[in-house]
């Protein structure tokens, strides 16, 4: 990778109060890293779920569906290396004994667990092993540092590190904490919303607050990134709330969306910047559209159109590229009023080629960590923000080959 500034740091994290968390190996993945996570809340907190819009999903997302948003909750276990996806009643069955056996390890009734899974799709779940690394992360339980990152650990699968990001902040003088984990590497093309994520606070939430900032941060960040334009079976993010039966004012709620947004926007540009084989890593900045709606349709074309990813990998000012993509993107623009720097340089204005370096330019895009396109398409109020992932020969060489 080439983003230095995108690739995580071994920096401190510092907890919110209230849970505890462990990964184990149970010998769900073959490579025999770790494949079981579990996050416990040692009293009951508030949960809420946003999860994937593929009317194709896993088993543990019905689940998490049908237990959220709740206020007793006690656990997330996730396991990795299977999906747990398009397996029937079988799956659904072992989604539900998987949160069984937290239940009664942690002493709380099975509904109050929620339960994710992330692998290869349409294969049952090897239960004798989900089992032994459920017994093995309830060993392994404490509310480290060191056990935040194990549990982190413990959700990847393709990824080539763990993604992980915290903050603080204060409320009416008084301090809380936001910590969050989340993977993936390909099929990322969240739609709420392969990806997970988890964020958990000590700030006070209600049922109703929980699952409506939920949604607002995630719209704001997860579904603002996409790889490879695939969405997946089991895209989940759960947001839990220890902090004491309650609700904020209005303000002190946004302050908590805001952190939180940061926090997940770290999160999410790390999901893109570690896309299966990904060089480079660039941002599509839309203003003038019509409505911000219509900005984010357009940036979210821009960033998935493969001529413009292969542009990027290329470090190629190839402006005709994006611009037209912008053409078909479906909102209205206005030609003669159409802009575009690449980098902060200007290549294209009200309609028509500027002159440029386009030697300078491509160098200047080849050392970017992240490339950045600014994007001008009329008048309107309207503006957005989408980041996006180049495509390389190593993207199709490791997806071509990902179940043989």
């Amino acid at each position: 990778m080439s983003q230095p500034e995108l690739t995580p740091t071994e920096s401190s994290h510092e907890l919110p109060t209230g849970f505890r968390f462990a990964g184990a190996t149970g010998g769900i993945k073959a490579s025999g890293k770790p494949d079981v996570s579990l996050i416990v809340s040692d009293d009951a907190c508030v949960a809420a779920a946003v999860t994937t819009t593929n009317q194709v999903f896993a088993a543990p997302v019905q689940l998490c569906r049908d237990r959220s948003p709740r206020s007793t909750c006690r656990a997330v276990i996730t396991n990795s290396g299977n999906a747990n996806a398009c397996t029937g009643q079988e799956g659904f069955d072992d989604a539900v004994a998987m949160c069984e056996s937290v239940a009664k390890m942690v002493g709380c009734d099975a509904e109050d667990v929620l339960v994710m899974s992330t692998g290869v799709i349409g294969h049952r779940l090897p239960m004798d092993k989900v089992e032994r690394g459920i017994s093995l992360a309830g060993e392994a339980l404490g509310d480290s540092e060191r056990h935040f990152l194990a549990a982190a650990d413990a959700i990847c699968t393709t990824d080539q590190y763990r993604k992980t990001a915290s903050a603080s902040f204060e409320v009416s003088g008084k301090t809380y904490r936001i910590a969050a984990m989340c993977k993936g590497a390909g099929m990322i093309a969240p739609n709420m919303a392969t990806m997970l994520g988890v964020i958990v606070t000590d700030f006070p939430l209600t049922e109703a607050s929980a699952q409506t900032s939920l949604r607002r941060i995630v719209e704001r960040t997860f579904n603002r990134v996409s790889v490879d334009g695939h969405m997946s079976t089991n895209d989940t993010v759960i947001l839990l709330s220890s902090g004491a039966a309650g609700d904020g004012s209005d303000a002190e709620n946004a302050t908590f969306i805001e952190a939180a947004t940061d926090v997940s926007l770290k999160l999410a540009k790390l999901l893109v910047a570690d896309g299966e084989g990904a060089v480079r890593f660039f941002e599509v900045a839309v203003e003038g559209a019509g409505s911000d709606k219509d900005a984010l349709d357009i940036a979210k074309c821009v960033a998935a159109s493969p001529l413009v990813k292969t542009a990027i990998q290329g470090g190629d000012p190839n402006w005709g590229r994006i611009v037209s993509a912008a053409g078909y993107a479906g909102p209205k623009i206005e030609v003669g009023k159409t802009a575009l720097s690449i980098e902060g340089r200007d290549v294209f204005r009200d309609g028509r080629p500027l002159k440029f370096d386009a030697a300078e330019l491509s160098g200047l895009m080849k050392q970017a960590s992240e490339v950045k396109l600014q994007l001008v398409v009329g008048s309107g109020s309207g503006s957005a923000k989408y980041w996006s992932s180049d495509l390389t020969e190593d993207y199709v060489r490791f997806n071509s080959l990902y179940t043989t």
